[in-house]
């Protein structure tokens, strides 16, 4: 339910569980949807789903913390300097323009494009249809109906498909700079 991009699917899901115990639904309504929900989310929160970065700070300094503060903040320096170090050099090594984690996604999506259907609305505009269901590409706007588009930032299949009935070859300017190794 949390990794929905529909409201509509979302809200399916919300009253599954609310039929099976409204106290958990009412709970979740409490807590406020867009602090775990994608599609509710204020700002993109990206692909991935993590614990609080800090949570992954206290399990590495564990240790550190019986240390003076200066002594602890000097600790903490290291290991932020690691990590930075460790990401910059792999990210140096990548040979695609994305990370290799989302150069597989693309691909995914580029293969699950050959089954679609496209139809043009207008220059930016277009109907998609995938198997049963329709949905709206807007390019200029990078949106999709289906919501992968926009809340991922990365080229969904409806718009990869929508892009190579235009003859565009290369993808990933249609992707987030976040997903480029140098970012």
């Amino acid at each position: 339910m949390a990794k929905e991009y529909r409201k509509d699917e979302f809200e399916f899901f919300l009253n599954q569980v609310g039929k099976i115990d409204q106290r958990v639904k009412s709970y979740l309504e409490v807590a406020g949807f867009e602090k775990w929900e994608w599609v509710y989310a204020p700002a993109n929160r990206g692909r991935m789903m993590t614990s609080n970065i800090a949570e992954c700070i206290n399990g590495e300094l564990k240790q550190e913390r019986e240390l003076s503060i200066i002594e602890f903040l000097e600790e903490a320096k290291k290991l932020f300097g690691k990590w930075n170090f460790k990401n910059r050099e792999r990210a140096s090594y990548a040979n695609t323009s994305l990370g290799s984690r989302f150069e597989g996604i693309l691909q995914l999506n580029t293969s699950r494009s050959s089954r679609i259907k496209v139809s043009a609305s207008s220059t930016y505009i277009y109907s998609v249809y995938d198997e049963d269901r329709k949905y709206i590409v807007w390019l200029d706007r990078r949106t999709c109906s289906g919501g992968i588009f926009q809340l991922d930032e990365i080229t969904c299949e409806h718009a990869i498909a929508v892009l190579k009935r235009k003859h565009v070859v290369d993808m990933k300017p249609y992707c987030s700079e976040y997903y480029y190794p140098e970012t």
